[in-house]
């Protein structure tokens, strides 16, 4: 069962439109439920929904398997989608590797403020949710922000799950927050990545690999609970994300 409604985002000035994905069994037993948030709501629930025509198909599998979470999915703005999911401007890595020369972020940290007390307290007074059992995950840009909201708000987000995070947007900074962030709270992080990123490009997708393998190794020393996934041939596509829905819900739920 999905829910949608809108939502006034304060920090960014813009409405935003919510999507809530409640078990099958929401309204037959009072019980509490843990949250997962993620980002790019368009394409997490219902392809036909979905930019590009490919979602995650979330609900029907977690509809499927009788899995007890509640999903919160919040639509991205497409026209400022780099923007809200970097929480710098682009760094000297992503030029340099990436060749990107326009100027874009810094509105990640707005963007997160709206989740986690704007978003986040709506939910938890509008739904039976457990307030302490809350993860957040994402994809591509959205794997950066949930990064960075989870360093940002450690004591909130128990678990991240990341897939083909595009930390090169801005691989120096959020490897620094990743050194001097306390990550005790967060219970547990799952990554993962493909080897064919940008398709036929063996030195982006190479560069892609990199980043996130990097990002890894910073993590894993300082994490107890970190699970790293390499996709062997994987692009960068919704087809391919699809297939790693099952790993990141069994990490999340477990």
């Amino acid at each position: 069962m999905i829910e949608s409604f809108k939502v006034h985002m304060t920090q960014l000035n813009q409405e935003r439109n919510i999507r809530v994905y409640l078990p099958r069994q929401y309204n037959k037993a009072d019980k509490r439920y843990q949250v997962l948030y993620m980002h790019d709501g368009q394409n997490v629930f219902q392809s036909p929904d979905a930019i590009g025509g490919v979602s995650l198909d979330l609900e029907n599998y977690l509809d499927e398997n009788d899995i007890e979470i509640i999903v919160v999915a919040i639509d991205q703005n497409s026209k400022e989608r780099v923007n809200e999911y970097c929480p710098w401007e682009n760094g000297v890595y992503s030029r340099e590797i990436f060749g990107l020369t326009e100027t874009t972020g810094g509105s990640g940290k707005e963007y997160v403020d709206f989740v986690v007390n704007d978003l986040k307290p709506l939910i938890d007074r509008k739904y039976r949710t457990k307030k302490d059992s809350t993860s957040i995950a994402g994809i591509s840009l959205g794997g950066l922000i949930s990064t960075y909201a989870a360093c940002c708000y450690p004591q909130v987000f128990k678990k991240v799950a990341v897939l083909s995070s595009a930390f090169y947007r801005n691989q120096e900074q959020i490897e620094k927050l990743l050194i001097e962030t306390d990550l005790s709270f967060v219970k547990g992080f799952y990554i993962d990545c493909g080897t064919a990123e940008a398709k036929k490009d063996i030195r982006i997708s190479e560069a892609f690999l990199a980043s996130n393998e990097k990002f890894y190794h910073i993590l894993n020393k300082k994490h107890h609970h970190v699970i790293f996934k390499k996709h062997h041939d994987a692009e960068h596509s919704y087809n391919e994300f699809k297939k790693r829905v099952p790993k990141m819900i069994s990490f999340i739920i477990d």
